[in-house]
């Protein structure tokens, strides 16, 4: 009977995971990959967030290697190679978390300027397809297959108002997942995307308040998603068990992008007045 590291695939190989120290969907993926198999080299540019959430994960004696390196530069990215050449094992995969958007960048698109737009764009495209480059290259040269999986979000694919920049810039992420996962196939490598709708993380808690009948009202499942959630997810389209799946995107948002905007809690449109016709069309849902 083959055990659940098996099923993966990961045992001996080498991860990188860009964005490990947020405490977030990062850190649980670096958990996550680390108790599948696989040792981790878990990349943050905070060498205090790496203290605070990845040296935990190393004093359990999980398979962690802390890197202080900021991926949205050459050098950062260098230094990341350097540390997957010098581990035990094969490199194989890579998981791009780096990125986001602070409160700050929320506006409506006529107030975005070159630079708010700019930084979002290489705060999330740019590092993705950086980061996935070298490490696809370094693949190739090396005749490895591999697997690159990116966090996008339910932003990139529906719109985003309020939001356009952050929005643009993860829908790049699924047309640059697309692309590379056609160019790079022959090589055995294959590339993949998730789009996480809310999810409960420190970065989201900045700006979005825990308001359970809101959640109810938006989302199908009537809550917000967990890091672990969107870890699994990761990991599935990371590992072995999705070997035949190359350029998706994955929406993790517990169907979010299900609930139409007019669309009430009990799934009726907004726009019905007739309180007989509601309850008629609503009757089975409360027998």
């Amino acid at each position: 009977m083959p055990t659940d590291a098996d099923l993966l695939g990961l045992d001996g190989r080498v991860v990188v995971v860009a964005g490990a120290g947020g405490g977030g969907i990062g850190t649980t993926v670096t958990e996550s990959v680390a108790r599948a198999g696989a040792t981790v080299i878990a990349v943050s540019r905070s060498p205090e967030n790496l203290d605070r959430h990845v040296g935990p994960l190393s004093a359990a004696g999980l398979p962690v290697v802390p890197v202080a390196a900021d991926v949205s530069t050459d050098d950062g990215i260098a230094t990341v190679l350097d540390a997957a050449r010098h581990t035990d094992g094969d490199l194989y995969g890579l998981v791009n978390v780096a990125g986001g958007a602070g409160p700050s960048t929320w506006m409506p698109s006529t107030r975005v300027s070159r630079s708010d737009w700019r930084e979002l764009f290489a705060a999330n495209l740019e590092t993705m397809f950086f980061m996935s480059q070298a490490v696809a290259e370094e693949l190739r040269v090396s005749g490895l297959p591999g697997s690159i999986v990116s966090v996008s979000s339910i932003s990139g694919m529906n719109t985003a108002p309020l939001h356009i920049a952050y929005g643009t810039a993860k829908a790049a992420i699924v047309a640059a997942t697309r692309t590379m996962a056609v160019e790079l196939a022959a090589h055995g490598i294959r590339v993949n995307a998730v789009a996480p709708g809310v999810t409960e993380t420190p970065a989201s808690g900045t700006y979005v308040e825990s308001d359970p009948d809101r959640d109810r009202r938006a989302i199908a499942m009537g809550r917000r998603g967990r890091p672990a959630e969107q870890a699994g997810a990761i990991l599935f389209l990371l590992s072995e068990m999705s070997s035949y799946v190359t350029g998706q995107t994955l929406l993790v948002d517990g169907g979010l992008n299900l609930r139409w905007t007019h669309l009430d809690a009990d799934n009726t449109s907004l726009f019905l007045k007739d309180e007989t016709f509601r309850s008629a069309i609503t009757r089975w849902g409360n027998a």
